[in-house]
């Protein structure tokens, strides 16, 4: 696959760059000499975030294809181009599937899946365009390749951003393409995603799906890990090449089942064993 191993005076977009793992990446991208628009739906974090990273902020909202393409306009207005495009904006509150309300899936598809749709679709021609290629990095996560219970909604447009990913590497390989891609893949990581229904939008509001802070749970399970190491592994798959960048340190991808599954009436909790294949070789190798 296609890599992009010096970033030096290159431009990046990323979305849902105001915070957490989207700030993370911006703040490694910029750390590589890059030029970076953030995109994010919140006025006031994307202005602070801005101005701390010393990037350029772009009101965006990822679940509207305008928005996007705006946010497209806006970057090669000023910078001419584009080489690299983090697709991370997303959200993950929880619930039983039999809980889910039809707004309920129309939100988090809205933004977890077609947000990176929308990406790829408005940014891939620019990267083609480009004479040095380009990167995209689209954030999916560990229960994009292994769903827990209560996480089937956010498993659901996971496993899509991973499967889209897949696809599209194979068919730019196919046609010579300097374009790369890679999929994110993180665990537990300490961001305020948590809080995701701030971000609801008024149309579509009612439904099961709830803001769960894991952050609060005491389970020696977690291995969690800062921003600023999930952003060190988009880099180092855009500088290398890589189609996968799992950011785990989990010793294997269980641990989201064990700990977000709700226990059984004999009080154990489900078993649900990892996938295996190209896809569980990747979770081993996290670095």
């Amino acid at each position: 696959m296609s890599a992009l191993p010096d970033l030096r005076g290159k431009v990046a977009v990323v979305t849902g760059g105001a915070s957490g793992i989207g700030m993370g990446i911006a703040r490694q991208l910029i750390a590589e000499g890059m030029q970076v628009v953030i995109g994010d739906i919140e006025a006031g974090p994307l202005r602070k975030a801005a101005d701390d990273l010393g990037a350029v902020g772009i009101l965006t909202d990822v679940s509207d294809l305008d928005s996007v393409r705006a946010l497209a306009r806006s970057a090669t207005e000023r910078f001419g181009t584009v080489h690299v495009v983090c697709n991370n904006a997303g959200v993950g509150p929880l619930a039983a599937i039999a809980d889910l309300t039809m707004a309920d899936w129309h939100w988090i598809i809205g933004v977890n899946l077609y947000g990176v749709i929308h990406g790829v679709q408005t940014f891939l021609p620019v990267l083609q365009a480009n004479e040095d290629g380009g990167h995209i990095v689209n954030t999916a996560s560990m229960a994009g390749l292994v769903a827990p219970p209560r996480l089937g909604a956010y498993s659901v447009t996971k496993f899509g951003v991973v499967a889209l990913t897949e696809v599209l590497a194979a068919e730019l390989a196919q046609t010579g393409s300097k374009v790369g891609v890679s999929v994110l893949c993180p665990g537990v990581v300490r961001t305020n995603i948590g809080t995701s229904s701030r971000n609801r939008p008024a149309h579509l509001a009612g439904g099961g799906l709830k803001d769960v802070d894991i952050a609060r749970e005491d389970n020696p399970l977690y291995r969690w890990i800062s921003p600023q190491e999930a952003g060190g592994a988009a880099v180092r798959a855009i500088k290398r090449g890589d189609l996968y960048a799992p950011c785990a340190r989990a010793p294997r991808a269980a641990v989201l089942t064990v700990t977000t599954a709700a226990p059984a009436r004999d009080g154990r909790r489900p078993a649900v064993r990892p996938r295996r294949g190209r896809r569980a070789s990747a979770m081993r190798h996290c670095r």
